[in-house]
C-alpha cells in the first residue's frame, strides 16, 4: 500500500477516485460514510509527499470531486447554451479543472508548512483546519463556488446538531477532523496521553452532534401561516420567448385564482418573464386579488431601474403585492448564467455568452427582508442560497426564509436536488422555516431541523400547500457565523508552525 503515499499516477488516480466519491455522499445518494472514506483517502496519499507533489495530488481530488458532482454544467451548457458537444465536454472538463485548483494549492501549503509527521495531534487538526479554510475561501474568491462542501452529507447524518453552532462549516470542519484522526490513531499507540487526546476528539464532536439533533434553538414567533407555492413548471426553451409571454403569465395567474385561500402565495424565479415596468397592470390585479383574499403574493420578476451613479441597469429581483412590501434585487449572480465575466472579449463568441437576460447588475448589500402578512422574509434567489455566510446576514434578521430558483437549467441531472440539500442547510443553520418555490422543481416547505414536510414531484406544474411557522430568537452560528472557527483555525495553524520546534512530542 506504500504506493498510496508516493508520487505519481497510482496515487494520483486513487486521489481522483476518492474525490469522485463525494457526491455519493450528498444528495440524492445521501451515503455520508463516504465522505469520511474520501477525507481519509486524501490526507493518507498526501502524509509523505512532496510540496510539489501533494499540489497535483490535490489536483487529482479536486478534480475527481467537480467532474463527478458538478457534472450538470454540461447539461446546462449543451442543452442550454447551444454548445456542441466537444465544446460543452471540454468547458467543463476546464472548470472542473480550474475549480480543482481550490485543492491544490492548500494542498502544497499542507505539505509545505503545515504538516509534522512527527507530531500526529498537531498535524491532524492542521488539516482539518486547512480543509475549512478550503472551503470558506473558494466560497469568497472571484465570487466563490461554495458548491460541494463536505458537511452538507450530514443534513441527516450524526452531525446535524452541529449546524446551528458553527454552520456547514463546522460539521466540515469535523468530518476532516474524523477522517485524520482515523488514519492517525495507530500512530498514538504508544503515547497513552495522546491516544487518549485523541480519541476524546474522535468521539466528542459525534456524541454532541448526536446530543444536539432537534434541540429547537429558535422559538414561534406567531401562528402558522398557510402557504401555495406555484410551480409552472415553464420549459426553458420558452421561458424568455415573447411569443410565449402571454400564456406565462396567464399560467402563474389561474393557478393562484384556482389555488386554495391562504396567507401567502409564491412564484418562482422570473415567474414574470418580462420587466417590471411593462406588467404594472397584470400586477395590479394580483395585487387587488391578494388584498381580497388578504394574502401576499411574493413573486420573480425582473426589473429595470437607475443604480448609484444613476446608470439604468437590469436587476434580478423579487417584489411583494397584497398585504406585504418590498422589493429585493439579486446580490450574488451566477457567472454567464446572469452575467458575462469579461464579455467585451467573449459575447458573440458561443451562444452559451449571449443567453437571455445574462446582463444582470448586483443589488446593494444594504437590503432589508421583504414584508408580507406583519413578518419578515429573508429573500434568497437561485444561487444566493449556497452561500452560508451571505445567507446567515439576512436570515437573522428575519421571522422566514424564502428561496425562489429557476433549475430548468439543470435538466434532469443531480443539480437540483443538490440546491435543495443546500437550501435545508440553511433552514437547519438558521432555525427558522424555508419555502421554496421553484420553476419546475424541487418546490418544497422545510422546517427549522431541514426536513422537508411537503414537496411536489418535479417537472411537472402543481400547487404546493402547507404551513410555515414565523421563528424568533438566534442559533449560534446566526449569532457568531464563522468567527469562533476562524480563530480556532488561526491558532491551530500557530499551533502547526510551532510543534516541530517547540513541541515535537505532540
Amino acid at each position: 500500500m506504500n504506493w498510496i503515499t508516493r508520487p505519481g499516477w497510482p496515487g494520483n488516480l486513487l486521489a481522483m477516485a476518492a474525490g469522485a466519491l463525494t457526491p455519493l455522499a450528498f444528495a440524492p445518494f445521501d451515503f455520508w460514510p463516504l465522505k469520511i472514506l474520501s477525507l481519509a483517502l486524501l490526507y493518507l496519499s498526501l502524509r509523505d509527499l512532496a510540496p510539489k507533489a501533494a499540489f497535483w495530488r490535490g489536483w487529482c481530488y479536486g478534480l475527481g470531486l467537480f467532474l463527478a458532482g458538478t457534472s450538470w454544467i454540461y447539461v446546462s451548457i449543451h442543452d442550454y447554451g447551444a454548445a456542441s458537444v466537444p465544446l460543452a465536454g471540454f468547458l467543463t472538463v476546464g472548470f472542473s479543472a480550474g475549480v480543482a485548483l481550490f485543492f491544490a494549492l492548500p494542498a502544497l501549503i499542507w505539505a509545505r508548512w503545515l504538516r509534522r509527521s512527527e507530531a500526529a495531534l498537531a498535524d491532524t487538526l492542521a488539516f482539518a483546519a486547512l480543509w475549512l479554510a478550503q472551503e470558506i475561501f473558494r466560497g469568497w474568491f472571484l465570487t466563490g463556488f461554495p458548491w460541494l462542501y463536505a458537511g452538507y452529507s450530514q443534513l441527516d447524518g450524526p452531525l446535524a446538531g452541529l449546524a446551528p453552532l458553527g454552520g456547514v462549516w463546522l460539521v466540515s470542519f469535523t468530518l476532516a477532523l474524523t477522517a485524520a484522526l482515523l488514519v492517525n490513531l495507530a500512530r498514538l499507540r504508544g503515547r497513552p496521553v495522546l491516544l487518549g487526546a485523541g480519541v476524546v476528539l474522535l468521539v466528542a464532536p459525534w456524541m454532541i452532534g448526536l446530543a444536539l439533533k432537534g434541540h429547537a434553538w429558535t422559538q414561534p414567533a406567531g401562528d402558522p401561516l398557510r402557504v401555495a407555492a406555484v410551480q409552472g413548471n415553464v420549459a426553458q426553451s420558452l421561458k424568455w420567448d415573447p411569443e410565449q409571454l402571454e400564456a406565462q403569465l396567464a399560467l402563474y395567474r389561474d393557478m393562484t385564482f384556482s389555488a386554495r385561500q391562504t396567507d401567502l402565495i409564491v412564484w418562482p424565479e422570473t415567474a414574470v418573464p418580462v420587466l417590471k415596468e411593462f406588467v404594472e397592470g397584470y400586477l395590479g390585479v394580483m395585487n387587488r386579488y391578494s388584498r381580497d383574499r388578504q394574502s401576499a403574493l411574493i413573486t420573480g420578476v425582473p426589473l429595470r431601474q437607475n443604480n448609484e451613479r444613476g446608470e439604468k441597469r437590469y436587476y434580478n429581483a423579487i417584489t411583494v403585492v397584497g398585504e406585504g412590501e418590498g422589493t429585493y434585487l439579486k446580490q450574488k449572480l451566477v457567472p454567464f448564467g446572469e452575467y458575462v465575466p469579461l464579455q467585451e472579449v467573449l459575447r458573440g463568441l458561443i451562444a452559451f455568452f449571449d443567453l437571455p437576460m445574462s446582463d444582470f447588475a448586483r443589488g446593494s448589500s444594504d437590503q432589508g427582508p421583504l414584508m408580507a402578512k406583519g413578518y419578515r422574509i429573508a429573500p434568497y434567489i437561485c444561487y444566493e442560497v449556497v452561500y452560508p455566510e451571505f445567507a446567515a446576514t439576512m436570515a437573522a434578521r428575519s421571522d422566514i426564509l424564502l428561496t425562489v430558483s429557476n433549475d430548468t437549467w439543470f435538466g434532469t441531472s443531480i443539480g437540483p436536488l443538490q440546491h435543495l440539500q443546500m437550501a435545508q442547510m440553511r433552514a437547519l443553520e438558521a432555525g427558522r422555516w424555508m419555502i421554496r418555490s421553484t420553476n419546475n422543481g424541487v418546490t418544497a416547505l422545510i422546517d427549522p431541523f431541514g426536513a422537508i414536510t411537503e414537496q411536489i414531484p418535479q417537472f411537472q406544474p402543481g400547487v404546493l400547500y402547507g404551513d410555515v411557522v414565523p421563528m424568533q430568537g438566534l442559533t449560534p452560528y446566526l449569532k457568531w457565523r464563522a468567527w469562533p472557527l476562524l480563530i480556532l483555525c488561526g491558532l491551530i495553524f500557530a499551533w502547526a508552525l510551532l510543534a516541530s520546534r517547540f513541541a515535537k512530542t505532540l
